[in-house]
């Protein structure tokens, strides 16, 4: 056979190959999770009728607000281990994503990011999944912060109407994302279903003046970004990872006018900051500001591994379904924009705003000669 029909010939087999093991994953619903338990094969089953039975978009709702904001959780402080229970709950809510765009949000216990969870190394963590009977699909947890199956995902399957709960020790300290898993585990990511579980080292973190709590991840809806009405989430372009909105805290200017993040100067600052994805990788940064420290990959430091740590940092990477902590000291008053340096995704929402208060501490470590004429600006 002629050489170049026999290399188109293979290439041609080798794209449905392709094809048709994408089609696969997505048809079987990432059922590599193991699901198991109430929840069995259903999770799947209703999920994928779920994202069938798209009508188009409807008008949004006349009151429509914003998710409220998570909380960060209380430092743990010099506590010895014990017993920490946490409860969370489904809550399938509608919310404005951006002006005049109400979205079908699927959270734990009504935000996103979900709550933050907070415990020290050793501690024993017991928690609690109810799936309301209102809900329209089985939900899970699946906690990156848990060695056992599926992150807790495998036996925490639970259809409306049912509750489950299983425990685990901390036996790492880090910053850790958790998520459903039920299949596809992606579509409830999208949806709104991840947060972040902090396990502090024994005695605690360092104490600092101001925490926050700020997740990244990628929306898909089935119009066009910025089109009014109610949206449900688009699987076409979530395979295709083509995102039409990539936020911070689960919708555009969550984090930017009176809901800004606030400081002072001479402050120390620490940020929690996690991707829920479900696709796309974060570039964290804080625009005129320097990370004085970074725990990468979430990776926090303690008694055996005091290195871990890195010091003066400009841009962090953080993947999908991996976290960081970072902190920072702003001795300038102003607003510091936090930002995905994949910077186009800022014009999809990627964007926050830290106000520094107060007074600037040396009058030449930031001090403008001769202003611009192009107005204020930034990059």
């Amino acid at each position: 056979m002629n050489p170049l029909r026999l290399l188109r010939r293979r290439a041609a087999r080798l794209t449905i190959l392709t094809v048709t093991v994408a089609a696969l994953i997505v048809g079987a619903g990432f059922a590599g999770y193991g699901v198991r338990g109430s929840g069995g094969t259903n999770g799947m089953a209703m999920s994928g009728n779920a994202a069938a039975a798209g009508t188009g978009v409807q008008p949004a709702p006349a009151n429509l607000a914003p998710l409220p904001q998570p909380q960060v959780a209380p430092p743990v402080g010099t506590r010895g281990p014990e017993l920490v229970k946490y409860n969370l709950e489904i809550k399938e809510v509608v919310a404005q994503l951006d002006d005049g765009v109400a979205y079908h949000y699927w959270t734990f216990n009504g935000t996103v990011p979900g709550p933050m969870l907070r415990v020290r190394v050793g501690d024993t963590v017991q928690i609690t999944l109810t799936n309301p009977s209102t809900s329209s699909v089985t939900h899970s947890i699946d906690l990156h912060a848990v060695s056992g199956p599926g992150g807790g995902a495998t036996d925490m399957q639970v259809t409306p109407g049912h509750s489950a709960t299983f425990q685990f020790v901390a036996e790492h300290p880090g910053a850790y994302v958790y998520h459903c898993a039920t299949p596809p585990p992606a579509m409830h990511i999208a949806n709104g279903m991840y947060g972040m579980i902090v396990v502090e080292p024994a005695g605690g973190l360092p104490q600092v003046d101001q925490e926050f709590y700020v997740m990244q991840g990628d929306m898909y809806i089935d119009g066009t970004a910025g089109q009014p009405g109610l949206h449900d989430m688009s699987m076409t372009k979530m395979a295709a990872e083509t995102p039409d909105y990539v936020v911070f805290n689960g919708s555009v200017n969550s984090l930017t006018g009176a809901n800004a993040l606030q400081a002072k100067t001479s402050q120390t600052v620490r940020i929690f900051f996690g991707d829920g994805g479900p696709n796309l990788t974060s570039s964290f940064h804080v625009i005129g500001q320097i990370f004085t420290r970074v725990a990468p990959d979430g990776a926090i430091a303690d008694a055996d591994q005091p290195s871990e740590w890195l010091t003066n940092v400009q841009t962090t990477t953080v993947p999908p379904g991996a976290a960081t902590v970072v902190e920072l000291k702003p001795d300038v008053p102003g607003n510091y924009t936090l930002v995905d340096h994949a910077l186009s995704r800022a014009m999809k929402g990627a964007s926050a705003t830290l106000h520094v208060g107060g007074d600037q501490l040396d009058p030449n470590s930031f001090k403008v000669i001769q202003m611009g004429d192009g107005g204020s600006g930034g990059h």
